[in-house]
């Protein structure tokens, strides 16, 4: 049998066209995955795992959609356009597309597949979502979105460290300047993306809390990788499991051996984490 490729096409989404590529289940679908990718340079670290899992896991009976958000990879826009807000929207365009695209597809349970900062979005996506939906998160990084933001900022504090010439450009005010930047409406340039102030409060107000259950047996996989022998998840991964657990989801964690291929300088493949996946995700198969 000959397997079809991704379908690549433009989805229209508010201020235009949306990239996406959609890989149809082979066979009877199972499922339905929209994949939700991570921040900045990392969408562009993580093209070759995502492809990887998204072909993996349409050989195992689930479509899955791929998008690049507003600003981000081939959909139109520059980063400096990018709105938080916006990029839920586009989520719930393409959650109601991949719902549309076969008349199977309705009554087939949905997960949102987020990578790194992704998953901040994906849980708040699935807060305001209509339909209930299963979370598949990889290596999240932080349970707020204001510790991403930190995070990012410090790429642009270590550029200029480089480029100060003086102690009072290095000084540990320079992290609270760049915040009133941003309070005062200043787009930052940082490791060549333009951070709107509305995008970076967005990302500050996101949190990785989970949304209400209802009983619905909504579930959480929770993955990682690391390079230990004898692989664990990390303290943030156990706290969070708790917790969503505590609030009725019902949640799978695990770490598996495999490289930090977001931040690599070269493409790198995690191939245990790519058989994780598509095996949790198979063990469930109704909504």
């Amino acid at each position: 049998m000959t397997l079809r490729g991704p379908e690549a096409f433009f989805l229209s989404a508010l201020h235009g066209q949306r990239y996406c590529l959609f890989h149809t289940a082979h066979g009877v679908p199972r499922g339905l995955v929209l994949h939700v990718h991570p921040f900045a340079e990392e969408l562009n670290k993580t093209r070759r795992m995502a492809a990887l899992q998204a072909r993996a896991l349409a050989t195992a009976g689930f479509a899955v959609l791929q998008i690049d958000l507003l600003g981000c990879g081939d959909s139109e826009g520059d980063f400096g356009d990018a709105r938080w807000d916006i990029w839920i929207g586009d989520l719930l365009q393409a959650c109601r597309w991949l719902a549309e695209a076969d008349p199977r597809h309705a009554a087939l349970p949905l997960w949102l597949w987020g990578v790194r900062a992704g998953s901040l979005l994906a849980a708040d996506v699935a807060r305001v979502l209509e339909r209930p939906c299963h979370l598949l998160l990889w290596q999240p990084a932080f349970a707020d979105g204001a510790a991403q933001l930190q995070q990012f900022l410090r790429l642009r504090l270590a550029a200029d460290m480089l480029a100060a010439s003086d102690a009072a450009a290095r000084s540990h005010g320079a992290m609270e300047a760049l915040r009133r930047q941003l309070a005062q409406g200043e787009t930052l340039q940082i490791a060549g993306y333009a951070l709107h102030p509305t995008l970076a409060a967005g990302l500050e107000a996101s949190r990785l809390s989970p949304p209400l259950a209802n009983g619905s047996g909504r579930r959480l996989v929770w993955l990682e990788t690391t390079m230990a022998a004898q692989p664990s998840l990390s303290p943030l991964g156990t706290r969070m499991l708790e917790r969503w657990k505590l609030a009725g989801w019902q949640t799978h964690g695990e770490a598996v051996q495999g490289p930090a291929f977001w931040q690599s300088a070269e493409m790198e493949e995690a191939p245990l984490l790519l058989s994780t996946t598509t095996a949790a995700l198979s063990a469930v198969s109704t909504p």
